[in-house]
């Protein structure tokens, strides 16, 4: 397939770009800066310049290609406004691309979260939230996957609260940037909480699998690791950091707080059952001690 990707350059996008390539498929990247355009050029994938918000881009990159994985989502996360801001612009992203391929049969793969169960790990059978800090997100995939009526064979890769890759990014991330920052590797609560993770690596296989063969309206759970202790996080964040390990209150993580405080576990036994998903990377807390001081 010539597919077409946003937020080719992420932590979880620039693994999906090289899945693809690898797998022999071809990519046209949504890039919005020189560096983004030369770091997918340099990747083997042809550029089309523009931003998410740009959805007349949108639609033409869409129109060129046989499926499409969209996974861009703005950088504001300092503020509740700017990841209200960011939900929204993803969401009329989704929209513009849904509409553009109505009726057509392509593929069109988005990602968001696991959804948050009381009490139990969450499966892919879950709806997603729909109110909440990112509550407009579960609202955008769910209209997505409703296409699946409208001749779009739309599906969605739930993801962890960590996508890792050599010790950076997701939740896990945020905590060990936040330790560089404070001087202290902090938790929210008493750390008994539990986060699911997955390695980008692995997680871009699912992409891959959901876009070349998943059912129309169908979600998917990119699980690796089904839940880590918080505090077994912090715990390896600070001895590869060499600070000390504290709970700190969750309105000091921002709009995350609550997010952060939140059991979550979550299971991906179905997608591995169904589309033959077998994640082979580094665990979380393993691929942690790549961490750099």
């Amino acid at each position: 397939m010539h597919v077409f990707v946003t937020g080719g350059t992420g932590t979880i996008g620039s693994a999906v770009v090289a899945e693809l390539l690898g797998s022999g498929h071809t990519v046209l990247a949504l890039a919005r800066s020189d560096g983004s355009a030369q770091a997918l050029e340099g990747a083997g994938a042809e550029v089309l310049r523009g931003d998410i918000a740009q959805l007349d881009v949108l639609r033409a990159g869409a129109a060129r290609c046989d499926g499409v994985i969209s996974l861009a989502f703005g950088r504001d996360y300092d503020s509740a406004d700017g990841l209200e801001r960011a939900v929204a612009e993803e969401g009329a992203a989704l929209a513009a691309l849904g509409e553009e391929l109505l009726g057509s049969g392509r593929p069109l793969v988005t990602v968001s979260g696991t959804p948050w169960v009381p009490g139990r790990v969450s499966t892919e059978a879950d709806p997603l939230p729909t109110d909440g800090p990112v509550g407009g997100r579960g609202r955008s995939v769910a209209a997505l996957l409703g296409l699946a009526a409208h001749g779009v064979r739309s599906t969605a890769v739930r993801m962890p609260r960590t996508v890792h890759h050599r010790g950076e990014g997701g939740f896990a991330g945020l905590l060990a940037e936040r330790a560089r920052r404070t001087g202290v590797a902090g938790y929210p609560g008493d750390g008994t909480q539990r986060w699911p993770a997955v390695h980008a690596l692995d997680a871009a296989v699912l992409f891959r699998l959901a876009l070349e063969s998943a059912p129309a309206g169908t979600a998917w759970h990119a699980v690796a690791d089904e839940g880590d202790a918080v505090l077994d996080i912090a715990t390896v964040i600070g001895r590869r950091l060499g600070l000390p390990v504290e709970t700190v209150p969750p309105e000091d993580f921002g709009p995350f707080g609550p997010i952060f405080a939140m059991d979550q576990p979550a299971s991906s036994a179905r997608t591995r059952e169904v589309l033959g998903w077998r994640p082979t990377r580094p665990g979380l807390l393993a691929d942690l001690e790549n961490l750099r001081p």
